[in-house]
């Protein structure tokens, strides 16, 4: 019987809470997360099923602001358990929590995460799109070369693919926003 696993599996920006879900139906499978490495390859132990939360936030902040940060949440109980991306992994088992415990009391401190995400993440990724994509889409117009088709392909693909990641996140920021004016 092996005694851990690797699976790939792809999450974009907006889609921590499905993250979440994933790593929590592993661990009732009987395989504890043990860390993210590169983008998308998940590393498991195994171990006895068990109900386990799993929670995301994003906070790249560092030195003893970060120290201080983890702490916090040791001191609730939650097991940290790494960093990636600007993303901190936390875990607690069902067994230990009194009712239904998030690391977000509600929805306004969601609210806060995304924009931290927005403005760490998905500022970046908009500025990389307006000065690499879009100069290199009109540049690449004259198509006179199958080179030219290639890259032409290659940067629209990536632009449709940025728009999706956008638009993703545009819209679950709608909703959590939405849920606050409630």
């Amino acid at each position: 019987m092996t005694t851990s696993k690797t699976e790939f599996r792809y999450f974009t920006i907006p889609e921590w809470e499905k993250e979440q879900q994933y790593l929590q139906e592993r661990h009732r499978e009987g395989w504890k997360f043990t860390g993210v490495r590169f983008l998308g390859i998940y590393h498991f132990e195994r171990c006895e099923p068990e109900e386990v939360v799993y929670q995301l936030d994003y906070n790249p902040s560092s030195g003893n602001e970060r120290e201080s940060y983890i702490q916090m949440f040791r001191d609730c109980g939650w097991e940290y358990l790494q960093d990636f991306v600007g993303y901190s992994y936390f875990r607690k088992p069902v067994s230990q929590m009194r009712g239904e415990e998030e690391i977000f009391c509600d929805d306004a401190s969601r609210l806060d995460m995304m924009r931290r995400v927005w403005k760490g993440r998905m500022i970046p990724l908009l500025i990389l799109m307006l000065v690499v994509f879009l100069p290199n889409l009109w540049l690449n117009r004259q198509l006179d070369t199958p080179e030219d088709w290639f890259c032409i392909g290659i940067f629209g693909v990536l632009l449709v693919l940025y728009l999706v990641v956008f638009g993703q996140f545009g819209y679950q920021f709608w909703k959590y926003a939405s849920r606050m004016k409630k």
